[in-house]
Formats: C-alpha cells, sequence, structure tokens
C-alpha cells in the first residue's frame, strides 16, 4: 500500500513540474559572429524602436512571446551589443503552424512577438 501511495505522489510531482515548465514563453536566439564579444553593461546598451543613423554590424537576433523590450535590452547586454532594436509584431495565426513548434488546437489565436536585434556600432 505504501508504494502504491508513493508512486502516486511521484507521478502527481511529475506531472506538476510538466505543467508549470510548459508555460514557458517561446524563444528562438540567433547569434551571428564567429567569436563571442565580451559582455556589456546594462547601462551602456541602447534600447531602440527604429534603426539608427551611426553604421552598425548585426551581432544577434532574439524572438520571443511575452518578452518586454527591457528583457531583450538584458539579453543584447549579455552577448556585447552597443544596442537592441526591438520591434513588436502581432496579429493572428493559425496554432496548427506555429513558428516554435506544432500547435495542437488549430484555432486562430492573436498573438504579439517582440524581436530584438543586438548591434555593435562600427
Amino acid at each position: 500500500m505504501k508504494t502504491i501511495n508513493l508512486f502516486y505522489k511521484i507521478l502527481l510531482c511529475s506531472l506538476t513540474l510538466s505543467i508549470i515548465c510548459s508555460c514557458a514563453t517561446d524563444v528562438a536566439n540567433r547569434y551571428y559572429l564567429d567569436k563571442p564579444l565580451p559582455p556589456s553593461t546594462l547601462e551602456n546598451v541602447e534600447l531602440l524602436f527604429s534603426k539608427p543613423d551611426r553604421e552598425f554590424i548585426v551581432i544577434a537576433d532574439f524572438q520571443s512571446r511575452g518578452k518586454t523590450p527591457e528583457s531583450m535590452r538584458i539579453e543584447a547586454a549579455k552577448v556585447g551589443a552597443d544596442a537592441v532594436i526591438v520591434s513588436e509584431v502581432g496579429g493572428y495565426f493559425f496554432t496548427g503552424v506555429e513558428w516554435a513548434g506544432e500547435g495542437s488546437s488549430g484555432i486562430s489565436s492573436p498573438y504579439t512577438r517582440n524581436i530584438g536585434t543586438a548591434i555593435k556600432y562600427k
């Protein structure tokens, strides 16, 4: 009897952890440089919402549902950026064709996705 109760407790804990972990937002990151740059201080990373006038190179892209522009700035600091250009895109999508994996319900849903482009000035 004790073995069965222990089994059900372990099963319940496993299911609970699975549900909690499945609630994370989907994130995609792409780094473009051959060698990593040292991290930047957060205070030195500009938060931009359009392309700057200065020349720059793109060092990384971040995509996420549910992340804020400030969290994109934090990610950009980690990869050594001078600035991050943030775009918010949205609309409706068919959940059977999600960008980060197959959806299961196949219904049309509204979404907001943030895209951050980490840049280094020349």
